[in-house]
């Protein structure tokens, strides 16, 4: 079976295959701690997370934040993010996953929101990014959506259709950018979102990456 044919996976990063919740939990507490706002927890995180982040800042502080505190936020987040993401490993299972995924012929690629320069060094570090025929970072100022920075993926995937693509991820957004594009998505519960907002995508949600990759193989079919 060819490329064209054959199912390809695009997977998230933060939250899905890599398990920083902890890091992000905790940069996330410090750009609050910049304006004067309480900690938060993961449970609360993961009912009101959303994107573009301004807009989850909104629903904390009930209004959103001016560009002055969203550039004191966002640089105090990507800081303390960035000391504390070397503690963080892989999700369980997850070599296994990209190696049998692999091993039966189908392609898979990598696109986050997390800068494409921090991004691509962290992929090599673990030792998985021969899995991937393409690692995408965002370029450009953070903040934004995943709908547009997955065209671009997608645009630079050789023989690769969308309708035979699947996203997998841990956000709504990653569901949206998939829709976007005409590709299917599964959504994982194991990252930034409470089950409840991702069964609102109205896509698949799964407990486990094994289950995820098991959807993603019937949607393709």
């Amino acid at each position: 079976m060819g490329t064209n044919e054959s199912a390809h996976i695009v997977w998230d990063w933060n939250g899905t295959l890599f398990h920083d919740n902890d890091a992000i939990i905790g940069a996330t507490n410090a750009a609050f701690a910049e304006l004067g706002l309480e900690p938060i927890t993961l449970e609360r995180y993961r009912a009101l997370y959303c994107v573009p982040v301004p807009k989850f800042y909104e629903r904390l502080m009930g209004r959103l934040p001016t560009d002055a505190e969203w550039l004191v936020m966002d640089e105090t987040f990507h800081r303390y993010y960035t000391e504390h993401r070397i503690a963080c490993e892989l999700t369980e299972g997850v070599p296994a996953l990209l190696a049998e995924w692999g091993s039966a012929g189908r392609s898979q690629s990598l696109l986050s929101m997390y800068g494409h320069d921090e991004l691509v060094p962290l992929v090599r570090g673990f030792g998985i990014e021969p899995h991937f025929i393409r690692v995408d970072g965002r370029t450009g100022p953070s903040g934004g959506s995943k709908a547009e920075h997955m065209v671009r993926h997608l645009g630079a995937l050789d023989g690769v259709r969308p309708s035979r693509v699947v996203v997998i991820g841990d956000a709504a957004d990653d569901g949206i950018a998939a829709r976007h594009v005409g590709a299917r998505a599964v959504l994982y519960t194991g990252g930034s979102h409470s089950r409840a907002s991702l069964e609102e995508v109205g896509v698949p949600v799964v407990d486990s990456l094994a289950e995820a990759v098991e959807e993603a193989e019937r949607l393709a079919a």
